[in-house]
């Protein structure tokens, strides 16, 4: 029997609208938890009456003087609020968005230099309230502010979203910052585009929420209706029959100017099925380096705007050889609708899959690992060879071989050769997310591809341990990883803290490094003497090389 023909069998559509928790077990302990992260199938239904705070608040921001908020967070607090401040532009005289999810003390310090106390704005974003990352960078902010400021007044400078009492809601009242924007606890990050978490940095910018969630209110009135023609149903069908049929490596091409929407979709797809041995592996291309040769297991959903002809034209060419979904949109303020389209469908992969898709078992781990390596009680695989400064460390299943590599591109090779039909190449870059740094890996790994024909994904450390983290741990045994790390100098003190934020970013990589080798994974660490542009160029160039061989 097809998906669709099992969806409407189970009735699971309207199970879904009514959060029946028994779709995911039958456990009815198992069912709790469950239901207590399905409330976020109404929330465009319920944003207007949020809008008038929100507003108000914007208003407030402009008449203060503001001309930047810096929002810091993870995963579904921040993945939501980056698309759409990509992908949207701001009104005229709001302040600038600055999304920091990330570790790294050069990215931090650069943007420090061109902001000014006076007229910047602090959001901090965590579901749970206490997220390592929001919190050291909102430690290292606070004491910046206040370096300028009175106290009670960069206390007016600071904001919160996060659950009701949570730890950041105690130390919002505690360090008097301005107020607490209550997001909904029956509603996991992934799934909280529409929540506060990705309503309120929209507002603070301008962008037209009245548009935005009308798009998505539509979209949420389709995805209930029972029948075939549902658009959530739909696509969970197609991604579930290609799933099913081998072609497990989910490419996500779009219009360049809803490039964004793919970080967004990659962790809602990965942290939500990536479990249990299995899942569905998203890879996001990026024009024009898209691959000319992709293997038999890809499935490509192609998203773009009406207007841009080109991307038909390749659709149609994919079609020819692959499964293709595509979906159209008529701008970027249609992200609204994608945003509930994706919920809807990926909740309804899981009852077809038999995955709970709204827990993430496997992404404490690189947490808990990153705490032992901070505090010294695990220990960081050795490096097996040192290239005139690059260490380089084979680690999990990819063990060193008995003679040591004469040179990294052969290091380089090996990684490469150990990847057989059905896996997946997957760069983890803890760099500066710069276009100077990542250009050259996102090239790199379309000729990575084009040489062997296997998926090859580009991803951001620390931002990934949020989003595809949990696939590459949890899910099938078919990735291979190399792990990128350098040795910069640059460092911030974190006010409070035993580390810094330099000791945090390489304590990340390094924890994700062991809970990887825990795994079996097949990991190949490159350590850079620095994450200058030339370095880094040089290293894309040798993994270019190796596949070629």
């Amino acid at each position: 029997m097809d998906a669709m023909n099992r969806l409407l069998e189970a009735n699971a559509i309207k199970r879904l609208a009514d959060r029946d928790a028994s779709l995911y077990t039958d456990n009815i302990d198992e069912r709790i938890p469950i239901i207590q992260r399905m409330g976020w199938n109404d929330l465009a239904q319920k944003a207007p009456g949020r809008f008038i705070l929100l507003r108000n608040l914007a208003n407030a921001i402009v008449d203060e003087g503001g001309t930047d908020i810096v929002l810091l967070g993870m995963g579904g607090s921040s993945l939501a609020p980056l698309v759409l401040s990509r992908a949207l532009d701001g009104a005229e005289g709001m302040p600038r968005l600055h999304v920091l999810d990330t570790t790294s003390p050069i990215v931090i310090a650069d943007l420090l230099e061109t902001l000014d106390p006076a007229g910047t704005f602090v959001l901090v974003s965590s579901k749970s309230g206490s997220t390592i990352e929001p919190l050291s960078l909102y430690a290292i902010f606070r004491t910046w502010l206040e370096e300028t400021l009175p106290r009670p007044t960069a206390g007016r400078h600071c904001f919160v979203i996060t659950d009701p009492g949570t730890p950041l809601e105690k130390l919002r009242q505690r360090d008097l910052m301005r107020l607490a924007l209550s997001a909904p606890p029956t509603v996991g990050g992934r799934f909280s585009a529409l929540s506060m978490f990705g309503l309120a940095p929209a507002a603070l910018i301008g962008i037209d929420l009245e548009t935005l969630i009308a798009r998505a209110a539509a979209m949420e009135d389709a995805c209930r209706i029972p029948t075939a023609e549902n658009p959530a149903a739909l696509l969970a069908a197609w991604l579930t029959d290609a799933y099913e049929g081998g072609h497990d490596k989910l490419t996500i091409v779009t219009s360049q100017p809803l490039e964004s929407f793919g970080l967004w979709a990659e962790q809602l797809v990965a942290e939500s099925l990536g479990k249990n041995g299995q899942g569905i592996v998203p890879v996001i291309e990026h024009e024009p380096t898209m691959p000319t040769g992709y293997s038999d297991d890809r499935a490509v959903v192609v998203l773009r705007l009406e207007s841009d002809d080109a991307l038909a034209n390749w659709s149609r060419e994919a079609a020819a050889a692959h499964p293709v979904f595509e979906l159209t949109a008529r701008d970027a303020y249609d992200l609204g609708a994608e945003f509930v389209r994706w919920e809807h469908a990926i909740a309804l992969v899981g009852f077809l899959l038999g995955v709970n898709p709204f827990d993430q078992p496997n992404v404490a781990e690189a947490k808990a690992a990153t705490d032992a390596i901070l505090s010294g009680t695990t220990k960081v695989p050795p490096a097996t060879a040192d290239f005139d400064g690059t260490w380089v460390t084979f680690a999990g299943a990819l063990e060193a071989p008995a003679s040591r590599p004469q040179t990294r591109s052969e290091a380089l090779q090996m990684l490469v050769d150990s990847a057989g039909p059905g896996d997946y190449v997957t760069i983890l870059a803890y760099l500066p997310d710069r276009e100077s740094l990542f250009g050259p890996l996102y090239r790199a790994a379309k000729e990575v591809a084009d040489s062997t024909g296997r998926a090859v994904c580009v991803e951001a450390g620390p931002r990934y341990l949020h989003s595809t983290g949990q696939l590459h741990k949890g899910g099938p045994n078919t990735g291979v990883f190399l792990l990128v790390t350098a040795r910069d100098r640059a460092d911030i003190e974190i006010p409070g803290e035993r580390f810094s934020l330099a000791a945090l970013h390489r304590a990340q990589a390094e924890g994700d490094l062991v809970a990887l080798a825990e795994h079996g994974r097949r990991v190949l660490r490159i350590d850079l003497p620095s994450s200058e542009h030339s370095v880094v160029a040089a290293l894309a160039g040798e993994l270019t090389h190796a596949a070629a061989q």
